[in-house]
């Protein structure tokens, strides 16, 4: 008997998609076919394999790889011995598969995992970008009825990633907060900061079509430009700076202002990848007594915990998507996105 076959979208490293025909792949142990709904596009997609290949080791991507570590879908085939899930589940894929059995793994980061057996979805195993994705049961999240496909492909990473940050700083009904990069990262973290309380929401972005968009969405009460941006969170905070503050701007400049724009005692949390930053200790950190959290995705048992509290406070991830393709256009939809005059940028199945 012939076998079934798919096409899915690889990244050759030179800002073009090609297609690739394959197996649809069958569940072994402790496996399940998933039939993929969305994924989206993640930032570092862009940055380390759409453009060229740039990383090394557990961020190197394969050549040939189905691309897409942000998917969703319900599961369609069981493989033997699973525990939990089971064919007709609607399911998220955290987008690392761990060892499981390493201490990071065992804290639930299996984005921490070293292990040599540690594999990415969409960078050493196949990802999201095609019909049907293989995937172990140990790295699935339930997708409750409540929350669409679309809000679950972004929990795989954006929304854990600064949902783990703002765990880490502390964000409450006290606090002004300031996001410095209005990417979608940085609108997720606007977007649960608002539904975590914060008493005013401030960003500060330089392209002009994602500041409209965060206006829209009524993420933020200010929104500045960067040669702007320090002048004016002092004279909305009162002279006083923001009680917490997160990066997604990965630059130098915009790291600085969330370290300088932040008030004695404040917090603060970088989440954009890559670049750098320069600043003074004592004036900038240790007089203030602040602190600077590293905060990289999130833990599988706090992507479950957000996806409960998604629910609770009724708020989608799929606001953030302005742009949807299906997987016949993927080359338009990851230009679009390298582009950056988009939002969040899906690539949707039937």
């Amino acid at each position: 008997m012939e076998k079934m076959r798919m096409r899915g979208a690889t990244l050759p490293g030179n800002s073009t998609v090609e297609m690739k025909d394959m197996e649809i792949p069958k569940p072994g142990h402790g496996q399940v076919l998933i039939q993929t709904k969305a994924t989206t596009i993640c930032g570092s997609d862009i940055r380390c394999i759409y453009r060229e290949h740039v990383g090394k080791g557990p961020e190197g991507y394969i050549p040939g790889m189905v691309a897409g570590h942000e998917p969703c879908g319900v599961i369609v085939e069981e493989g033997e011995g699973l525990r939990r899930f089971k064919k007709g589940d609607r399911v998220i894929v955290y987008h690392i598969s761990g060892c499981g059995v390493c201490n990071d793994c065992r804290r639930g980061y299996y984005i921490s995992c070293k292990s040599r057996f540690r594999q990415a979805y969409g960078w050493q195993r196949n990802g999201g970008m095609a019909p049907y994705i293989l995937a172990e049961e140990k790295d699935l999240i339930a997708l409750p009825d409540e929350l669409t496909y679309k809000d679950g492909a972004q929990v795989a990473c954006g929304f854990g990633t600064v949902y783990e940050a703002i765990e880490k700083i502390g964000v409450c009904g006290n606090d002004a907060v300031l996001v410095t990069g209005l990417g979608p990262v940085g609108l997720a973290a606007l977007m649960l900061a608002k539904a975590m309380g914060a008493n005013m929401l401030i960003g500060v972005e330089m392209n002009d079509y994602r500041i409209g968009l965060a206006k829209e969405l009524g993420l933020v009460d200010y929104v500045f430009k960067p040669d702007e941006a320090m002048e004016g969170i002092m004279k909305v905070t009162n002279g006083n700076g923001v009680e917490r503050s997160i990066d997604a701007s990965a630059s130098d400049p915009g790291r600085q202002l969330a370290i300088r724009a932040t008030r004695e005692w404040g917090k603060i949390a970088f989440v954009g990848e890559g670049g750098t930053c320069s600043f003074t200790p004592s004036p900038d950190i240790i007089h203030g007594q602040k602190t600077i959290y590293g905060s990289w995705v999130t833990s599988l048992w706090r992507m479950e915990e957000l996806v409960e509290r998604l629910v609770r406070w009724g708020i989608h991830p799929e606001d953030l998507i302005t742009d949807e393709f299906p997987i016949e256009k993927a080359g338009e939809a990851y230009a679009l996105m390298a582009g950056g005059n988009c939002g969040k940028v899906a690539v949707v199945f039937d």
